[in-house]
């Protein structure tokens, strides 16, 4: 999101690891001793990276401005960049660390982040195949649900608390065009990751490197 571009954008498996290693730089003997033996040849015998720094991944123009607050600049955000984009991952940051990092603390809310999980009605949602319409009705409510849980509390088709009103259902737009043009501005790229060479060529990745690269399924 930041650079605008997938950042390790592989054709499959091996090929996403020779991107990484090739910005990031060729890893540790350390890591290498983790990794099975198959997979250890096949790393040893690559050519070495020295990486680039992040000050030339992720250059300043990149980032907003620098606040006015001393903790939101774009050298905070690479520190956490840094920090985040590890290849040995029991020397990534965790995520306690990574909310107490200067960059991220200054939003840091308990009540958020020891929130009990959102229930999630339909877990297999994002396995069905959607038409773009589709989908943004489907964001077209989400945005509603959390508009009335801000405001009442409670969300249409959930318990209501005591006291609490009662939540009807959303408004519906005058026709199907309409309805969805308050998200129009939201992604129109179509929900088919084949007709995507990025999204097709992430999802190989992921599934490929389970089976195959094992330990390297840290790199992503």
């Amino acid at each position: 999101m930041i650079r605008g571009s997938v950042l390790f954008p592989g054709t499959d498996h091996i090929d996403q690891w020779n991107k990484v290693i090739e910005q990031l730089g060729t890893p540790t003997q350390e890591f290498m001793m983790k990794l099975n033996q198959s997979v250890r040849t096949y790393v040893e015998n690559r050519p070495r990276y020295a990486g680039y720094s992040f000050e030339k991944l992720f250059p300043d123009v990149l980032f907003p401005a620098d606040s006015d607050h001393n903790k939101l600049k774009a050298s905070q955000a690479r520190d956490l960049l840094s920090k985040m984009l590890v290849i040995d991952a029991s020397k990534r940051i965790s995520v306690d660390e990574a909310l107490k990092h200067p960059y991220i603390n200054v939003w840091y809310d308990p009540a958020e982040v020891e929130a009990p999980p959102p229930k999630i009605p339909d877990k297999q949602l994002d396995e069905r195949e959607h038409t773009v319409e589709e989908w943004k009705e489907l964001i077209y409510k989400e945005v509603y649900d959390w508009e009335e849980w801000h405001r009442n509390g409670v969300i249409r088709g959930q318990p209501s608390p005591l006291g609490a009103a009662v939540v009807d259902s959303p408004p519906q737009p005058a026709s199907s065009s309409s309805s969805v043009n308050d998200v129009s501005s939201m992604s129109t790229e179509p929900s088919d990751p084949s007709s995507d060479p990025t999204m097709t060529s992430e999802t190989e990745s992921s599934l490929d490197s389970h089976t195959s690269l094992g330990a390297l399924a840290c790199c992503r």
